[in-house]
């Protein structure tokens, strides 16, 4: 490994991470706090159109020597007259570029123009009717005259800045939207990203093709063929280590590396015995049968067995896993070097786009010396320097899954469901031990075969994958305890397991599963039949908040 690194901290110093090619233009979201900031970046995607989500004070030097086809200014939970509200910097206005403002962006837009915003008493929050003025509008478009859209505003334009034309009003909102066509400024008080505005999309559509001239050409192969040629430019003849958990983005990193840049990749498997019954094998025969890589099974079952024995606390196992992940990857680095006789300098990682906005900066040169792991980290040794390599801090989680399948990823693993980095030693209440593992493992096994084949009667009744019925996250929990149960004519005191299956989109809110009876049935049945040390199963009914969706 390169000791190029800088020795004063002990981290890495990262080059940066792989640049979105510039064949497709793209559209910038400023984002005033909306809780709709990623959804407008995703609808705008949806269209097949490149999007960035960026924060309201963005440098606008630097915007402006790379300016965007096209701005959106996002919504806001401020008043405009909040002491500390996200101003508008007026420069955005001045880009040459066209500007659509929503609700907190069209009273900013309005406010740093002229026009009249004034404090009010009335919100507007929920459905409203919208009625389009007897006027010519291009971002209304073909949209009916009357139509439903989404409110949440109290504050609201009164007065439009000069030059600009009212398109629609809602019986509470007199100035509902506006545009000013020789500027290329267009706003509306309500939200068209969300789906209860009945006409959103065709909006959106309307300023990004008819006003924005854009064209819908951001799409998966693009995706993949602009991915590969900035990875090749980034990477050269150079070696590229990646750490393979088997989980949806690191699995496609490899994918799209091996597409890239084929044997110049080494895909580092530390099989730490806590993954789910089968997974180790499937992971193994994908990227050693389907995939020009290096593949490395690292089997440290043993090793972790000893790190976590007597370890109950559940900061403390994920610690220590964390920690052990990262020596043994360092250890399997410099074997790899020690093979080869060359060093290895880039360190792939799965970081997705959600991840970059959250960690507070949208912009790629900002965020890249950030290691985004599965694994609690700790700093790298001394002499150790990685440069990191990030082709996939542009794509949202779907986009990700998508860009798994065109590039030919099996579905088991590219619709693999949320699992945590340290594996079933989450899902152990208490201390981890062999016997333990094989119980959950052999418990969690039933539970995702039965509600498997209940997604799969679903997705055949209704013709809809992923339906909103569908079960999202399943998996069994053992805690740390014992109950007295009857089997035979004997009485035993065995383990307990937990089933957890929830509903949710996103997994910031999540609610149980209302599972049929009859598919707990079986699942109970099952485990106390099959799994031996299990003599009862229960079902855990808490929401989140307040619970979490994982146990520990």
């Amino acid at each position: 490994m390169s000791n190029s690194q800088n020795a004063s901290d002990g981290h890495p110093v990262a080059d940066g991470a792989v640049p979105t090619a510039s064949s497709h233009r793209r559209v910038v979201v400023v984002d005033f706090g909306a809780q709709y900031g990623q959804l407008i970046a995703r609808r705008v995607r949806d269209l097949q159109v490149y999007s960035e989500l960026v924060p309201f004070d963005i440098d606008i030097d630097e915007l402006a020597a790379d300016p965007p086809a096209a701005l959106i200014l996002s919504g806001g939970p401020a008043s405009v007259y909040a002491p500390d509200a996200p101003a508008l910097n007026p420069r955005l206005l001045e880009l040459g570029v066209p500007v659509l403002g929503f609700c907190y962006g069209m009273q900013a837009m309005a406010s740093a123009l002229g026009g009249t915003v004034p404090r009010t008493d009335v919100g507007e929050y929920g459905p409203a009717e919208l009625t389009r003025a007897s006027v010519t509008s291009r971002l209304l478009a073909d949209t009916p005259a009357v139509q439903t859209v989404w409110m949440s505003h109290r504050d609201s334009v009164t007065k439009a800045p000069a030059g600009f034309t009212v398109t629609a009003s809602t019986p509470t909102t007199a100035i509902a939207s506006m545009e000013d066509v020789s500027r290329g400024l267009y706003a509306t008080q309500f939200h068209p990203e969300v789906h209860h505005t009945s006409y959103g999309n065709q909006m959106l559509s309307a300023f990004l093709f008819d006003v924005a001239g854009l064209s819908p050409d951001w799409t998966m192969t693009s995706i993949i063929d602009e991915a590969a040629l900035a990875v090749r430019a980034q990477v050269g003849d150079e070696r590229v280590i990646l750490g393979l958990s088997g989980g949806v983005d690191s699995s496609v990193v490899a994918a799209l590396l091996a597409h890239a840049v084929g044997s110049q990749v080494t895909c580092v498997f530390v099989d730490h015995g806590l993954l789910r019954k089968g997974e180790s094998e499937e992971v193994e025969a994908v990227f050693t049968q389907q995939f020009e890589v290096d593949f490395v099974r690292v089997d440290v079952a043993e090793r972790y067995a000893r790190v976590l024995a007597g370890i109950s606390d559940p900061e403390e196992k994920r610690r220590r896993i964390g920690s052990e992940f990262w020596h043994v990857f360092f250890e399997e680095a410099a074997r790899l070097e020690a093979r080869d006789g060359r060093p290895v300098r880039w360190l792939a990682q799965g970081t997705i786009y959600p991840d970059v906005i959250e960690s507070g900066s949208a912009k790629a040169s900002k965020s890249a010396a950030t290691i985004k792991s599965h694994h609690n980290l700790i700093p790298f040794p001394r002499g150790v320097h990685f440069d990191l390599i990030e082709p996939l801090r542009n794509l949202f989680k779907d986009e990700v899954r998508a860009l798994g399948t065109a590039l030919g990823l099996p579905e088991h693993i590219v619709h693999r469901q949320p699992f945590p980095g340290p594996g079933l030693a989450v899902r152990i209440i208490g201390e981890v031990t062999p016997e333990k593992l094989a119980i959950l493992r052999n418990a969690d096994a039933v539970v995702r075969e039965e509600i498997d084949a209940y997604n799969e009667e679903l997705a055949k009744a209704t013709g809809v994958r992923d339906s909103e019925r569908s079960v999202w996250q399943y998996f069994a929990v053992l805690p740390d305890i014992r109950s007295v149960g009857v089997m035979g004519d004997e009485r035993t005191y065995a383990h307990p397991i937990i089933v957890r299956a929830v509903e949710s989109r996103d997994a910031m809110t999540a609610d149980w599963a209302k599972l049929p009876y009859e598919v707990l049935g079986r699942i109970a049945t099952r485990i106390v039949a099959e799994v031996e040390g299990v003599n009862r199963v229960a079902y855990d009914i808490t929401s989140k908040p307040p619970g979490t969706i994982e146990w520990e």
